[in-house]
């Protein structure tokens, strides 16, 4: 009988050990969260954040604390934790004595796994029950995990006061440095705190804390007798700081950072003497033009050779509730005025419609029921393409627009990932002015992206070393390098916004591509720039979306763009030579002589000639056609068609331009010299030496549209209108083989048609015509 009670007991023995071995393994982190700590790319500790439950708990691996503060811990809380099995008996056998003898002298038998245990399982350990469950818990993890695991996961959770846990936490909090930098007194400091962290609370001239640190000290002395010369220095470890002393810089990057990174600690690309540098500008900006109206800004600065961020400030004040500081502007969508245009510009090359000197037509006129102004209500008439955009003028890159065939402005976009991008019908024509909604951050890709050769990359927040094992896939061109190049170029010579108040040798960009825009209704105003290895967008304006009529990107945003390169080039060396985006070597560009008033090709009467960029096989070709030669008869000063046939006749160079050039230089107030009247009857055509005259050439109505009949009341007229050269005086205009009308080249003749498919012609006087296949439809 008394066999068998032994086999049930040995029996029950092995079934409790043999659960307690198959029982799941204890997790020592589980319901743990840390704070994560953010660092600038040279390693200064930018931001630590608090964890999930709103204390400081900074993960630091074992290796990664000072021997100096694993060993004086150990010496305090646990000297026999190498050896013991997560129970000390011996002096939980004291512990015993002492409270059964009623001794009031407090002896502690907790181990470092009893203690872990109690954070771990939040364990009430003054009652019985609780202290049972600890020596459980103790012996389990001990059996499951080795000692150092144990150690490093105590060492992360105990506490050190207020709301700070982890020596991690308590070394950045108290004393600025990671756990490894510790030095011996303040190893010993820390290590008494977690017994007692009310009564021993991190101040200087705390008795308690002083007297505990003193007795481990003696200890410590005992196991190392060459240190008690650290005696005196003990009094110099109090520590100083306390939370309110952490770091706080670039908030709106870390909170950026924070949308998406769950890392405990995180190197950024993030430079801080840029970001304070970019900070300073940004307030002082603000503070300049308070009386203006301006009350906040926001600037990126981006390194175009990585994609990382240098620097992000995403409001002028982050504590200033008036202007909602802590909302981050760099991520808000809007409306980026011109600064879409050198994107335009680069499609255009691309596809072959202009080169930087083609000359362009900023004049009045419709793009169907699309009127677009220019800023200053003013038209220039014709204007070459880099002047164009350098002067932001708007007729011509909306033309530009509707000439693209090959990839569209809206596709440019969507490929280079501007999200919530309405169909492209939705823009029409206006997205040449910026009628899409773009944020800081995508505006510095599309301007890396010309700094790279038209290679689209993505921004990127964590320094190379954190990215580590990323997927990283090819990254595409956009855009051809020859376009980016010519773009850039033709921006580094717009003039500085101080050249107009004497700025002397700075009147130029100094190598910097820049460009301005203003939203719709002066919400908004923009500049960006590239310069040196860098792509910096500052926007000015308001984040409730209120109008002001100093949001105007040359006055309220361009000056706070130059202020900030300036200080940036302060503080670094000089570069070597041009910058990447600067050096044309290696790419299929030419430079040809051009003519200096048509920006054509040069052919040999063109007086004046420029050297000018040229992409041979994709840039026009068609060379000069104003500058023809002209016969004058001497003795009337006429011109006649055939010199031969006139005594001493006399060639000369004159401007011959398209009528409606012609007209639009008169409007501009920029009159031409013109060849004098014909002698009689005008030739129908020049010498053999003239340039081909050119046929007409349909301006309205406009290609690829169809026009859709009302459903009731009369059809407003189509407007015809064509150009033609300057030997026309009239044009004829048929419907299939119906004769509508006929007008003088430039000028528009009214059209009402019936629904159908039209062939439209017009033909001048000398025959020569052009044709274009109209749809009108029936209302619906």
């Amino acid at each position: 009988m008394v066999q068998r009670k032994w086999l049930v007991v040995a029996a029950l023995l092995v079934a409790a050990a043999l659960g307690w071995w198959l029982a799941p393994r204890p997790d020592l982190w589980r319901g743990v969260s840390f704070s994560r700590c953010y660092y600038d790319r040279d390693g200064r500790l930018l931001r630590v954040t608090l964890a999930d439950d709103r204390r400081y708990r900074v993960y630091t691996p074992l290796a990664e604390i000072s021997p100096l503060a694993v060993e004086a811990a150990l010496l305090h809380e646990d000297r026999w934790f190498a050896w013991h099995p997560g129970v000390n008996p011996i002096a939980l056998g004291r512990a015993a004595v002492n409270e059964l003898g009623g001794f009031h002298r407090r002896v502690g038998a907790s181990t470092v796994s009893m203690q872990l245990a109690r954070l771990r399982w939040r364990l009430h350990t003054r009652a019985a029950g609780g202290k049972v469950a600890q020596l459980a818990r103790a012996a389990q993890i001990e059996l499951f995990h080795s000692k150092r695991a144990i150690l490093e996961a105590y060492l992360n959770q105990i506490p050190y006061g207020k709301n700070i846990e982890g020596i991690g936490a308590a070394s950045l909090v108290y004393y600025g440095k990671p756990a490894r930098e510790l030095t011996l007194a303040e190893a010993l400091t820390l290590a008494v705190i977690p017994q007692s962290p009310a009564r021993r609370a991190p101040r200087a001239g705390n008795v308690e804390l002083a007297r505990a640190r003193g007795r481990l000290f003696a200890r410590w002395v005992k196991r190392h007798p060459r240190d008690a010369g650290y005696g005196p220095t003990l009094d110099m470890a109090w520590p100083a700081r306390a939370p309110r002393d952490l770091p706080f810089h670039a908030p709106h990057f870390t909170d950026w950072l924070e949308r998406t990174n769950r890392a405990p600690r995180l190197t950024t690309t993030l430079s801080l003497p840029a970001q304070q540098i970019v900070e300073r500008a940004v307030a002082a900006h603000v503070g300049r033009q308070r009386a203006n109206g301006v009350r906040n800004a926001a600037a990126l600065v981006v390194d175009t050779d990585t994609l990382g961020v240098v620097a992000a400030v995403g409001s002028a004040d982050w504590f200033d509730a008036g202007i909602a500081g802590q909302v981050n502007g760099l991520l808000m969508r809007r409306s980026p005025g011109s600064t879409l245009k050198p994107l335009l510009y680069a499609l255009a090359l691309d596809e072959g419609l202009i080169q930087p000197l083609t000359l362009l037509r900023d004049e009045p006129g419709g793009f169907g029921d699309y009127n677009p102004e220019n800023y200053d209500r003013a038209f220039a008439g014709p204007v070459h393409a880099a002047a164009a955009l350098r002067q932001s003028r708007n007729v011509p890159a909306v033309w530009l627009l509707s000439k693209l065939r090959k990839k569209t402005l809206h596709g440019l976009l969507r490929e280079a990932g501007v999200r919530h991008l309405r169909p492209e019908s939705h823009y029409g024509l206006t997205l040449a002015l910026g009628s899409a909604e773009v944020s800081p951050v995508e505006l510095a890709q599309l301007y890396a992206m010309l700094a790279n050769g038209g290679v689209f990359r993505p921004l990127t927040l964590a320094a190379p070393a954190d990215r580590a094992g990323a997927v990283v896939d090819a990254a595409p061109r956009l855009l051809s390098p020859e376009a980016c190049f010519l773009v850039l170029d033709m921006l580094r010579e717009t003039a500085r916004p101080d050249a107009m108040r004497g700025g002397g040798a700075r009147a130029r960009g100094g190598g910097v591509a820049w460009k301005t825009g203003t939203s719709w209704s002066y919400r908004d105003a923009w500049a960006v720039a590239v310069f040196d290895h860098y792509a910096l967008v500052v926007w000015v304006g308001d984040f409730s979306g209120g109008s002001d009529g100093q949001f105007v990107g040359r006055r309220a945003a361009a000056p706070l763009l130059f202020n900030i390169i300036d200080a940036l080039r302060a503080r670094e060396p000089a570069v070597a030579g041009p910058a990447a985006w600067e050096n044309p070597r290696g790419l299929n560009l030419a430079r040809v002589d051009l003519c200096a008033v048509s920006g054509a090709p040069a052919r040999r009467h063109c007086p004046q000639t420029v050297k000018g960029w040229f992409i041979p096989g994709v840039s026009p070709i068609a060379p000069c056609a104003v500058h023809q030669v002209v016969w004058i008869n001497p003795r009337t000063g006429l011109r006649v068609t055939d010199g031969a046939a006139v005594a001493g006749a006399r060639a000369e160079v004159y401007e011959i331009w398209p009528a409606d050039l012609l007209a639009s230089f008169r409007r501009a107030g920029l009159p031409r010299r013109q060849p004098p009247a014909f002698e009689g009857r005008r030739a129908a055509a020049a010498t053999a030496s003239a340039v081909e005259p050119r046929g007409p050439e349909i301006k309205s109505p406009r290609e690829h549209l169809t026009y859709v009949l009302p459903l009731a009341g009369p059809a407003p007229p189509i407007m015809l209108q064509a150009t033609a050269d300057a030997d026309a005086e009239e044009l004829y205009w048929f419907a299939g083989a119906v004769f509508i009308g006929r007008c003088r080249a430039g000028e528009t003749l009214a059209w009402t048609p019936s629904a159908g498919v039209h062939q439209l012609t017009v033909t001048d006087e000398h025959g020569r015509a052009a044709s274009r296949q109209v749809t009108v439809e029936a209302g619906r």
